[in-house]
């Protein structure tokens, strides 16, 4: 960890170093100054010292006893009275991570009503789930929720804690990570467990263009988010088991200075990620009204549509229809690539799609080495030529 430390028989009690400070972290005490909790250790200070008595200090932690923490949570998030599948997801990699090592999987539940889903989880091999059921909870508070789970954290000490990488769990899982002083890795697309229960949180990097591999050494839990439809979800057993365990409320909860004033529930939307079909549209078509073909053919399958990241710099979709690190992930049954060049940034958020199609005039496109079928020719003349099958199909 950095700090701030302060040199003095330099300093002079200038008060340039308080006056400079964007954080009102500073404060003059008997002509000397003193850093408080609000600093950042940005180092503006150190440079407007006239005197050079401040200094920033690079300080390395103790490594933590990594035997004291053991087994994965699973944050398992409930939204809009629902279980998120990404949940079970992360309970399926758990499981997968904490064979080798004899570790349990335990899971989470945070809100309002969510005691009704415990049971669920109870048949995916979850040892225990905790459980914060409370009307104080009812709607998401990010310091509630982080203080309830850091409330179990510090009771079990798992090395591992999963989050999904939602709009809440994005939200939730850096204020964690904060609190306990450790590491975060966004977005993983691959998760390993070596046996000193270092985790090797797999992601890409640089635009996509590298994938990083991510440990975090001296600290634990080890905290990562991953992205829905990207890992597998366990079977659900016949058998219920695991303990359920109800938890009482931290104090912090009560604390929360965070309120609701009113609540405005948007429409429902479908999301490619959950489509079993999709037609995606890509940089090989030519005008925005070209993707009429795309919209059809679609329909005609009975699916959705998407686009890769081109289309939506264009203007001709919103970020909601693209596939690829900056738009969703997708794990359809059929997915049918036209015109798309195969980028890793788009490759990687459709790669495990169960049936890949690509259609696409350059036999050396990228996307052709993850396709399960390649059709080396002109979009605008195979796509109307599927579109005019299928209809006569159904006549």
């Amino acid at each position: 960890m950095a700090k701030i430390a302060v040199l003095e028989r330099k300093c002079t009690g200038c008060g340039l170093c308080r006056a400079s400070c964007p954080f009102d972290a500073i404060e003059m005490t008997d002509g000397r100054p003193e850093m408080n909790a609000a600093c950042r250790v940005c180092g503006i200070c150190v440079k407007s010292c006239p005197q050079q008595a401040l200094v920033k200090l690079e300080t390395r932690s103790a490594s933590v006893d990594k035997t004291q923490w053991k087994d994965i949570l699973v944050f398992a998030e409930v939204s809009g009275g629902r279980l998120h599948p990404v949940g079970l997801e992360l309970i399926g990699k758990a499981r997968e991570l904490t064979a080798p090592l004899g570790f349990k999987v335990r899971a989470a539940l945070v809100g309002s009503g969510v005691g009704t889903h415990a049971e669920e989880l109870r048949h995916y091999g979850v040892s225990e789930i905790a459980v914060y059921d409370d009307p104080a909870l009812g709607y998401f508070r990010a310091d509630a929720y982080a203080g309830c789970l850091e409330d179990y954290i510090r009771a079990v000490k798992p090395c591992v804690v999963l989050v999904g990488a939602t709009s809440l769990g994005r939200s939730l899982a850096p204020r964690l990570a904060t609190r306990f002083r450790t590491g975060l890795t966004a977005d993983c697309t691959k998760l390993e467990l070596r046996e000193n229960t270092d985790l090797v949180q797999i992601r890409p990097a640089f635009g996509g263009n590298i994938m990083a591999q991510i440990v975090t050494t001296n600290t634990r839990p080890q905290f990562a988010t991953v992205r829905y439809k990207v890992m597998n979800p366990p079977a659900r057993g016949e058998e219920a088991d695991g303990v359920i365990l109800p938890r009482k409320l931290p104090k912090s909860v009560g604390e929360s200075k965070a309120s609701c004033v009113g609540v405005t529930p948007l429409p429902p939307k479908k999301s490619i990620s959950d489509a079993e079909i999709l037609v995606v549209g890509g940089r090989g078509l030519q005008k925005e009204g070209d993707l009429a073909m795309i919209h059809t053919l679609a329909a005609l399958l009975g699916g959705d549509w998407a686009v890769s990241r081109p289309l939506v710099e264009k203007g001709w979709a919103t970020n909601e229809r693209q596939i690829g690190l900056s738009g969703r992930t997708v794990r359809p049954k059929l997915i049918i690539t036209c015109g798309v060049s195969g980028a890793i940034q788009f490759a990687s958020c459709m790669k495990d799609s169960e049936r890949i199609v690509a259609i696409n005039s350059d036999r050396n496109a990228p996307i052709f080495d993850v396709a399960h079928v390649a059709i080396v020719d002109d979009l605008y003349k195979v796509v109307p030529e599927l579109i005019e099958k299928l209809k006569e199909g159904r006549t």
